[in-house]
């Protein structure tokens, strides 16, 4: 019972002052530059959140990760706690690819607006392609974008079909695509559930995947690749 006051309470208070830090500095007009608010505030609200709730993080792999080159991070997705984990442990500035339903959230939807993260409206194929070409240019100035691939959390913990937009967006930007397999946060935390428990997790970062020579029509076989190596990396 007190993880899960402890989690609700910690999420909600968080959630609110960080945001607000982030609308704040939009309001004020502040530049999106390396290191700057935009990229330091949700590494601290993770950090946060993760300290407050007794998670421990176990990680594999981070040498694989290209480095000073933009990527797509592709990864499965259990829980909310795997927000938490990518953003503390991947390198390099952050930005996440969400359905465009998260943009109207209260306080949290504007802060990810102001932030610049990539929203993508899947009900309609030509704003989204849009939405891809314009995130694809955010990308070649040192953006690097995460993507759950199945599109929404898995609810039983077994990994979903992959949607494509992780691998449009990598293909047009013309950057990696780096497969990350999250563990143990299912058990924490299942879809749909408040009964948070603490516990020790565990992210694994796969073989880089190239794009380079590829084209929109490759987009299915570069997903099955993903695919194969996520599955690979579990125990």
């Amino acid at each position: 019972m007190l993880a899960w006051l402890r989690f609700l309470l910690s999420g909600l208070a968080v959630t609110a002052w960080h945001s607000l830090e982030v609308i704040w500095a939009a309001l004020r007009r502040v530049p999106d530059t390396p290191g700057g608010v935009y990229d330091r505030v949700p590494y601290d609200w993770a950090r946060t959140l993760i300290a407050i709730n007794r998670i421990e993080v176990d990680v594999d792999g981070l040498d694989r990760i290209p480095a000073g080159v933009p990527c797509v991070f592709a990864a499965n997705h259990l829980s909310v706690v795997d927000i938490w984990l990518l953003l503390v442990v991947l390198p390099g500035r952050l930005r996440f690819m969400a359905k465009r339903e998260i943009s109207y959230y209260p306080l949290l939807g504007t802060a990810l607006k102001a932030a610049h993260h990539i929203f993508i409206d899947r009900k309609d194929l030509s704003r989204a392609l849009e939405a891809y070409r314009e995130a694809a240019q955010v990308m070649r100035s040192g953006m690097s974008a995460i993507v759950f691939v199945e599109g929404t959390r898995s609810r039983d913990g077994v990994l979903k079909p992959f949607k494509k937009g992780a691998f449009v967006l990598a293909i047009a930007a013309g950057v990696p695509v780096v497969p990350v397999r999250i563990d143990g946060t299912f058990e924490m935390l299942p879809s749909g559930s408040l009964a948070f428990q603490p516990g020790r997790t565990r992210v694994r970062i796969g073989q880089p995947l190239r794009t380079d020579g590829l084209t929109y029509e490759d987009r299915d076989v570069l997903m099955e690749r993903c695919r194969e190596e996520i599955v690979r990396l579990r125990d």
